[in-house]
């Protein structure tokens, strides 16, 4: 329901007496015949689309009940919408009064659930979820059908169970069994770790719906489950308590009705934000004065955006017509944000449940595919397509060895009638069916848990991992998918964000500017003020007596400016004391900006005291205490780049202060010292400094009526709040007079540029993408190393695009960076060559939005192109002033790319979850911008700096593993399935299997599982300590090395290789031959069980010789596998089982180990098919050895490398000698490299010099390299 004048779409349903309509229709309006006859008076029919003219008595007419007329047609217009869409089945399209006109999305709480005053508008019940949290995927009833469903939309499960039902069907030469119970054990491991994840998701979702909750009933504070509260109760939470749903915040123990909060779990900030009471709620500090308020709330349909709500207040007083209030997101407390610095407040429910923002917002991620799964997933089709042509062949060739009619039909097995007559081709269907069902084991379906459990299990190395602990922040690394752990090792392209990631997002005050005199305040450091230091520094001559006056109201505009809070001693642990005024306080604020500003000037000799009954107090040099009333505060946004205050002096001025953006700034000056600022900014843009400016203007009292006129206009606007207020702000925000400019430090995170430098070695190129202005952001990237000494920076800005067209710029760079390309001899994604051109770009927001934009003909692809060609032959990008739309169009540019490269984005807020989501690795990083990025990324790092070891040993453990694992479980299954292939040949294609059934069920499910599991797990072919000291061993795994068509047929063909060695070797070996000390000759299935053996042992074998680190659980599980075979084989064929209704194995196993040549006869032929692979290694690591086998090569046999690893110099009195390969290019650059340490740094020297021991000021400790 809303307050506006009636839509014309409903004038046809007025139309006519009131005993047209239904009763039950007037009776849900609560309005009587003799209203409705007035109501019909009021029409006018046929006025324009702007709803109803005018009423014929004026526009305050009332019937004779009271009700005025915009009342009763509001309450028409909900029920005629609610009417008509009884009649039609679908909901009227209503106009609103001017300014709401499509306005439709809409909800009416009525607070405390009390209906408005009689006559002032309908009171229609309606009905909202509760507050229960559900974030569950399945129920106790629909587990098992769901999960089963789930489960079988995998094409390999829906495959086995065809086969399975295929073997329960039709007569096949093997058990169901030896495919129902594979299929049964990987669905079971499958479900129960599923309901497992799903049983945690219903405990918290428990946790969550039975926390107390207090509320106001009856005037008397009640306490029930959270779950049970609905929309319209008035809610009390006190301080460190989290909002139990989404809340309007009406009252705070606070007299000026404001309150503190933090959001981390919802969009990652984790500084304090200050909400607003409802002006005309703010003094209601008690229960009953809250269970007294009499008012309904008109507001938006929930909606996922956390920073954007409209709606509006009408608080019925003893007044006819209400007061109505503005609400936006100031006055909205969401659910999971924490209240802080706040004893209690009040607040009453407007969204519940799954309504609430929060739990909008857990909709879930696209699924990511990583390139080892799409491997594994065209393997499987060339696996298939294979199985397809085995049986085609083998039917094919069956009824080709049957066309003998002796062969068909031998004296002993002479066929029924009923099978002579039977159909050819339905017979030659059955038949191909059963050489299907014989041969499927060549597709591992087991494979598919291993691996998940292999990626499951294999995601708490990073967890686990002590080196990416911050003990700063108590934080350890997270993973939010496991699916993606091998991504970590064929990253090619990283987008990172740059304040916050790169940077510690830890502001210091440096310096200020007025009127061109600067200020630096000598006693700030990294946001703690120095209790030693009061004065400032000026850089250049005092101002005069003129400039006087603007420098202090510049240090004026800097204590008022502000959304900061003051924090008071008691609340605080460890307060920040001002030497000026004697105050113990400190300061909060959702900006790290803000704090350093007011910090910076209170060193300059004006304090910002407190906001106090909407008046600012500041302490002056002087000493005295002047106070300002807080009249407007026009936000900052995104796109205006800029803040505003209106405040009122005690002598009547009014001012308005507006701090912001040079580039938001300086267009709206029409006086002051642009040239000697902008200079000024300029400079400091260039030192990695962030800048702002800040200027005023006064304001008459008639001009200040206009101003609030439209800010009021335009913030009780239920339509397009946002655009009208932006369209209010930048009518105020003009013609201002320019004071001067701050520039705050952020200083670049620990060891930031050694992290860029090392993924730049290991071939990965790093792109920055951030909103900063160019300069800013250029000297960070040089910081960093991102950009060298000898690069060459090409420009793609909006500047530039001014000067000559994008075409012009864009062919002209492409020129540039092509002409070289020709005799590149380096690889061009390290960009680290010093004998060849480095070139970096530079591009902005507004550029990019060019290149992006669709040209006339429709196309934008030739821009495109010609913009990643030149990217392409960049050794690093700079993209500036982007908006976080932006940052995920890059990403996905470059992912979509014609090489299609893996991207990996990594950020710290809000502001960087759309990259992160686009990429196909998305890391977002625990910092002081709190969980936002966190919780939306696939994995998540305290800083920047656990980066490399994360991609660098991590990531290419996880690749090395699991494509060790995909090709293994291939090969082995080749090795299984082609002799039984070849066995066809030799028994009249009969479909007679080889391998007896329990062999063919426990092969994959047993005998060779948990070797490859372990391997995948802890196989470390290089140390650890050697991947951190040689980025470079990251290319070798680049771009799907291990995966690609090349290394698949090397696998696929030992493996037929290996099985031609197990047949044919068995075959001849005992081919007319008594192999046994009485004569007897071995029968199929003693032949089937020395073939097996041979494989098993084999396989197994393989997999050692693959192994290079090995440890007690290798050697246990390894040989405890082949131990488990020899074992059960024995049991099986040494009992007669009486549940088995055949006896075919009994006493087989032993009668084969029973003779000399059997065991002569499995070690000749292991070793024959083990000799291949043996010399295939042998060779390729002497003639053609990778980077990774030279590597290798230098470690000890013990697995230990020849020089001590980076881990012995954390030791302050250690002294290690460097790589001979480090030492030489340390030698070729002449580039001294440095080890910190706790006490003192040692310098390495070139070769042949001694290493320096020097000792460390304390202060110098913490200073990046």
């Amino acid at each position: 329901m809303r307050t506006g004048y009636l839509g014309k779409e409903h004038r046809g349903c007025l139309s006519g007496p009131p005993g047209e309509l239904d009763t039950q229709f007037l009776a849900r309006c609560r309005i009587c015949a003799p209203c409705w006859i007035h109501l019909l008076s009021f029409t006018s029919r046929g006025s324009g689309s702007e709803g109803w003219a005018q009423p014929r008595g004026g526009s305050t007419s009332a019937c004779r009940h009271g009700a005025s007329c915009a009342y009763l047609a509001a309450a028409l217009d909900s029920a005629l919408s609610w009417a008509c869409s009884e009649r039609t089945g679908s909901r009227c399209r209503v106009l609103q009064c001017a300014g709401e006109e499509n306005w439709v999305d809409s909800r009416t709480i009525y607070v405390g659930h009390k209906e408005p005053p009689l006559g002032a508008e309908a009171y229609i019940p309606q009905r909202y979820p509760d507050n229960r949290i559900v974030s569950s995927k399945y129920t106790f009833w629909n587990f098992i059908p769901k999960n089963l469903f789930e489960q079988f939309r995998r094409i390999a499960n829906f495959y086995f169970l065809i086969i399975f039902l295929v073997q329960l069907i039709i007569d096949t030469p093997t058990s169901p069994v030896t495919s129902g119970l594979p299929l049964f054990f990987v669905i079971t491991v499958t479900a129960i770790k599923q309901g497992y994840e799903d049983w945690l998701r219903h405990k918290a979702d428990n946790a969550m719906n039975q926390c107390p909750v207090h509320f106001i009933q009856h005037g008397k504070l009640v306490r029930k489950q959270s779950r049970k509260l609905r929309v319209g109760d008035i809610v009390m939470v006190k301080e460190d308590e989290t909002f139990p749903c989404d809340l309007i915040f009406l009252s705070s123990n606070r007299g000026d009705g404001t309150c503190h909060v933090t959001t981390a779990s919802l969009d990652g900030e984790s500084s304090h934000k200050t909400h607003y009471a409802v002006q005309d709620t703010k003094g209601f500090h008690t229960e009953e004065d809250i269970d007294a308020l009499h008012a309904t709330i008109e507001c938006e349909q929930p909606q996922p955006d956390l920073y954007k709500f409209v709606g509006r207040i009408n608080v019925y007083n003893d007044l006819s017509d209400p007061v109505v209030r503005p609400l936006g997101s100031e006055n909205l407390l969401l659910r999971g944000a924490t209240l802080k610095n706040t004893e209690r407040i009040f607040g009453v429910a407007i969204y519940t449940g799954m309504e609430t923002k929060m739990a909008l917002n857990y909709q879930s991620k696209s699924q990511k595919r990583s390139a080892v799964e799409k491997s594994m997933n065209v393997f499987l089709i060339v696996y298939l397509c294979i199985l397809i042509s085995k049986a085609l062949v083998n039917t094919i060739l069956k009824y080709v060895w049957q066309s003998e009619p002796f062969r068909d039909e031998p004296w002993y097995n002479q066929k029924t009638e009923a099978e002579r007559q039977r159909n050819l081709f339905l017979r030659a269907f059955t038949d191909f069916l059963a050489f299907m069902v014989l041969f499927n084991y060549i597709i591992p379906v087991s494979m598919y848990v291993t691996v998940e459990m292999q990626k499951f299990l294999g995601s708490y190395f990073i967890t686990w991992d002590e080196d990416m602990f911050d003990e700063d922040t108590g934080e350890g690394p997270l993973v939010n998918t496991s699916d993606l752990n091998e991504e970590l090792g064929q990253v090619e392209y990283i987008f990172t964000d740059k304040t916050g990631t790169l940077t510690e997002n830890n502001m210091a005050f440096k310096e200020c500017c007025v009127e061109g005199h600067v200020y630096v305040p000598h006693a700030i450091c990294n946001g703690q003020v120095l209790p030693d230091s009061t004065g400032i520094d000026m850089i250049d001559s005092s101002p005069g007596v003129s400039s006087r006056e603007r420098e202090e109201l510049f240090f004026r505009a800097l204590c008022l400016c502000h959304t900061v809070q003051v924090k008071d001693e008691d609340h605080v642990d460890g307060p920040r004391k001002s030497p000026d005024s004697g105050k113990s306080c400190v300061y909060i604020s959702s900006s790290p900006d803000e704090v350093a500003l007011v910090e910076g000037v209170q060193r300059l000799g004006f304090t910002y005291l407190r906001l106090k009954d909407s008046y600012m107090e500041i302490l002056n040099r002087d000493g005295d205490i002047e106070r300002f009333e807080l009249l407007e505060v026009l936000s900052f946004d995104s796109v205006r780049r800029r803040m505003s205050v209106i405040v009122r002096s005690t002598t009547g001025e009014i001012y308005l202060f507006c701090k912001g953006a040079d580039s938001s700034i300086f267009p709206r000056v029409i006086e002051g010292k642009v040239d000697q600022i902008r200079s000024r900014v300029e400079r400091n843009a260039v030192e990695g400094l962030r800048t702002l400016c800040v200027a005023y203007k006064r304001l008459v009292p008639e001009e200040y009526e206009g101003v609030c006129g439209l800010l009021q206009a335009a913030k009780v606007a239920l339509q397009d709040r946002e655009k009208k207020l932006a369209e209010a702000y930048e009518q105020i925000e003009k013609d201002l007079i320019l004071l001067g400019a701050t520039a705050v430090e952020d200083r670049l995170q620990e060891k930031a540029a050694d992290t860029i430098e090392a993924l730049q070695k290991a071939g990965i190129k790093v792109w920055v993408l951030t909103g900063d202005k160019m300069e800013t952001a250029a000297a960070t990237c040089y910081a960093c190393r991102l950009f060298r000494r000898g690069t060459q920076l090409l420009e793609l800005t909006t500047k530039r695009i001014e000067e000559q067209s994008l075409h012009d710029v864009l062919f002209e760079l492409s020129k540039t960076v092509l002409r070289c390309s020709g005799s590149l001899t380096r690889d061009h994604f390290s960009g680290l060559s010093t004998d060849m051109h480095d070139y970096g770009l530079i591009i902005d927001g507004a550029a990019l939005s060019l290149i992006m934009k669709p040209r006339e003909d429709g196309s934008s692809a030739n821009y495109r192109e010609l913009f990643l060609d030149i990217c392409r032959n960049c050794s690093a990008v700079l993209c500036c002033r982007m908006a976080p739309l932006q940052k995920a169009q890059i990403v996905k540019l470059i992912k979509f790319s014609k090489e299609h490269p893996i991207t990996l984005a990594i950020g710290d807020g809000a502001n960087d979850v759309s990259m992160i989501l686009e990429a196909h690795v998305g890391i977002g990083v625990i910092g002081k911008e709190g969980r936002q990025a966190a919780r939306n990324s696939d994995y998540a790092i305290p800083k920047f700096k656990h980066l490399k070891k994360m991609l660098l040993v991590h990531g290419h453990f996880y690749y090395i593993r699991i494509s060790e694992l995909v090709q293994y479980f291939f090969y082995k299954n080749v090795c299984f399935i082609f002799p039984q292939f070849l066995y066809q040949f030799f028994c009249g294609f009969s479909q007679q299997t080889l391998y007896d059934t329990a062999y063919l069920t426990l092969y994959n499910i047993s005998f060779t599982s948990l070797p490859i599991l372990l391997y995948s797990l802890m196989e470390q072919h290089v140390g650890v300590d050697m991947l951190k000291r040689d980025p470079s061993l990251y290319r070798d795994i680049a771009k799907n090395a291990l995966l690609r068509w090349r290394v698949f047929i090397y696998w696929t063909f030992l493996g037929l290789f290996d099985a031609l060695v197990f047949f044919f070797g068995a075959y001849f070996m005992f081919e007319n031959t008594t192999v046994t000390s009485n004569g007897q000759m071995f029968g199929n299935w003693t032949f089937g069980t020395l073939v097996f053996t041979v494989m098993v042992f084999t396989v197994t074998l393989k997999l050692a010789l693959d192994t290079h680190y090995w440890t007690w659980i290798n050697h246990f599980v390894i040989w405890g596998s082949l131990l488990f075979y020899v074992i059960f084989s024995l049991l099986w064929g040494g009992i007669i089982w009486p549940f088995l209704s055949y006896q075919r194995m009994y006493y087989v196993f032993l009668h084969m180990l029973s003779c000399g040549p059997a065991w002569l006869g499995i070690i000749l032929l292991i070793t024959v098919s083990l000799l291949p692979d043996v010399l295939k290694k042998v060779l390729c690591r002497q003639l053609w050895p990778t980077a990774t086998e030279r590597t290798q090569n230098m470690q000890r046999p013990d697995g230990s490398p020849e020089l001590a690893p980076p881990a012995s110099l954390q030791s302050p009195g250690a002294l290690c000698p460097r790589p001979a390969a480090a030492l030489h290019s340390a030698t070729s650059r002449k580039v001294p490299r440095v080890l910190w340490r706790s006490e003192e740094y040692t310098v390495l020297l070139p070769a042949r010099a001694s290493p320096v021991t020097v000792a460390v000021p304390e202060s110098w400790r913490d200073t990046p390299t």
